[in-house]
């Protein structure tokens, strides 16, 4: 979740994107020389429309292990990433997405390669060439100041300083300001991060904390997520911060940061951590990460929280009902991510339908009086905010009041028409039939349409690919 907006068109569109998505290129036979194959470059998108740069083709990325070495007062940073990677095609060449520093080597399976940089491209040609279904892996070396990326709705992300270190949120299109990657929640993978500070700096990553050294007036942060993350979901963020550690009555581990001067304000919300976790648990299924958390840190350039995978990030303190909203997103935009940015309601109307439901459990408004407050079902017909569909937004409308409220008036008008024992079970199911992949507003109609056996398409039409406030469902 962009928590920020919170606080502060048919069915055939969405198939017809999801169609344009780039195939590896065939290896086809080189003319004169039968057999052989003819290696050509990666592609250098995914194909998503909202953001056409992002994401390559060629490749599969299985693992990223991020050393940096970061100073805060001087907002230097010296880093080499290793990718490690399958090739789904013959390549000559592959981009990888890359908007930080000056590139100071780079090497494939240990071989230099030469590489040039247009945008957020990083253009590399590997030599020997790498055949399909091949592992490969590249070491790029890079050092400098890692970038503050601005966003279509003017919001900033990426690697962002703080007055003691550095914020560190990556959706949608932040994570190449400071390491190299295949950029797209399709393409996920599991994460190593080595992160060197001045002594009294903590860093913060996503997973488990494996060692933590210090040396030379230097602490090296090791952490390891073991589960498979997109990675506008990574995180390194640093700064001083109040650590506590805890398990849930469910057995998690619980890795808590909070900036010093937020300790206070945040206690009520970090204190609920795991109640929230098993309340989520028992109604979507288990949590899906080998630990949990929270890092609360003063940003207030930033202006909103993330659903880092296992670790929320706040840039200011959160309420219980923030703190609910990005720990749902665990199940829900985390271990189940979107197949296209405009399938974000997927993430937003989830996790904003789960405080709802928190809210409820916890003795506040029913979710029904919430869907028909004066902020949701009750606002008039001729609001702009039923002037933008659902099921795509737009990359400026994308975290937005109607991918989180009328997202979530989708499930709960859903819940009332298919009834709450067929609901429940179609969502618990969405989550362990996608867990660590990618799912689209396509597959959650037809999931919902075989889970209740009913014709669903105007029902869904309505809601989610049509402007204007339904009438009746």
């Amino acid at each position: 979740m962009r928590s920020r907006r919170i606080i502060g068109t048919a069915l055939a569109t969405v198939l017809g994107a999801l169609a344009g998505v780039p195939a590896a290129a065939p290896a086809l036979a080189a003319p004169g020389n039968p057999g052989e194959p003819r290696y050509t470059a990666g592609a250098p998108s995914a194909g998503d429309p909202y953001f056409p740069d992002q994401g390559n083709g060629g490749y599969d990325v299985r693992h990223y292990d991020i050393a940096l070495s970061y100073d805060p007062a001087t907002r230097y940073m010296d880093a080499t990433t290793t990718i490690t990677a399958a090739a789904t095609q013959d390549m000559d060449a592959f981009d990888l997405d890359f908007r930080g520093p000056d590139v100071t080597s780079l090497t494939v399976n240990g071989h230099k390669a030469s590489f040039t940089r247009t945008g957020q491209e990083l253009v590399v040609s590997p030599r020997p060439k790498l055949k399909a279904g091949q592992t490969f892996t590249v070491v790029a070396s890079y050092a400098g100041t890692p970038p503050v990326i601005t966003d279509p709705d003017g919001s900033i992300e990426g690697w962002v300083p703080t007055d003691d270190g550095a914020f560190v949120p990556g959706e949608p299109q932040g994570a190449p300001a400071w390491f190299p990657g295949d950029d797209h929640p399709t393409d996920k993978a599991t994460f190593t991060f080595h992160v060197t500070v001045p002594d009294g700096v903590t860093a913060v990553g996503n997973g488990r904390l494996v060692s933590k050294t210090t040396t030379g007036g230097r602490t090296t942060f090791v952490w390891d997520q073991a589960e498979p993350m997109a990675t506008y979901l990574a995180t390194v963020t640093l700064g001083t911060f109040t650590v506590a550690e805890s398990v849930t009555p469910g057995g998690i581990p619980v890795y808590t940061a909070v900036d010093p001067r937020l300790v206070t304000q945040s206690a009520a919300a970090v204190a609920r951590i795991p109640d929230i976790l098993e309340y989520f648990t028992s109604i979507f299924g288990p949590y899906p990460f080998g630990s949990a958390g929270a890092i609360v840190d003063r940003a207030p350039d930033v202006g909103y929280a993330l659903e880092s995978q296992t670790k929320p990030i706040f840039s200011s303190a959160p309420s219980v009902g923030t703190m609910a909203h990005e720990l749902a997103h665990q199940w829900y935009g985390d271990a189940v991510s979107p197949a296209r940015w405009s399938d974000i309601w997927l993430n937003e109307g989830f996790a904003t339908y789960a405080t709802w439901l928190w809210t409820e459990h916890t003795g506040g408004a029913t979710a029904q009086q919430t869907f028909a407050s004066s902020s949701n079902y009750g606002r008039a017909a001729t609001s702009s905010f039923w002037q933008v569909v659902t099921a795509d937004p737009g990359p400026e409308d994308m975290f937005g009041n109607v991918p989180y409220n009328r997202g979530a008036m989708t499930l709960h008008a859903l819940r009332g028409k298919i009834g709450d024992a067929v609901f429940f079970k179609l969502i618990k199911d969405w989550v362990a039939g996608h867990r660590y992949g990618n799912a689209s507003t396509a597959e959650f109609v037809d999931a919902a349409q075989k889970a209740s056996g009913m014709d669903l398409t105007a029902f869904f039409d309505v809601w989610l690919y049509q402007k204007g406030k339904p009438a009746s469902w």
